[in-house]
């Protein structure tokens, strides 16, 4: 799952710039997932983020079954 923390975002725009794909601008002007969808070039974004607004949480595809 990736998330952006609107309250953490500055709205400089890194994490479109390498991946417009799963990011993109919302009204505010700030960073907004777009797809989910973790991928190489997401944690790129993820690392470029000045403020660490983004977060990413790989799903585990062998969960456990009860």
């Amino acid at each position: 799952m990736i998330n952006v923390d609107e309250n953490k975002c500055i709205g400089c725009g890194a994490c479109i710039a390498i991946d417009n794909e799963h990011f993109d601008f919302n009204d505010q002007g700030l960073s907004t997932v777009v797809k989910q969808e973790v991928t190489d070039s997401v944690k790129e974004a993820k690392d470029a983020c000045p403020v660490n607004a983004i977060t990413v949480e790989e799903q585990n595809s062998n969960e456990e079954q009860a």
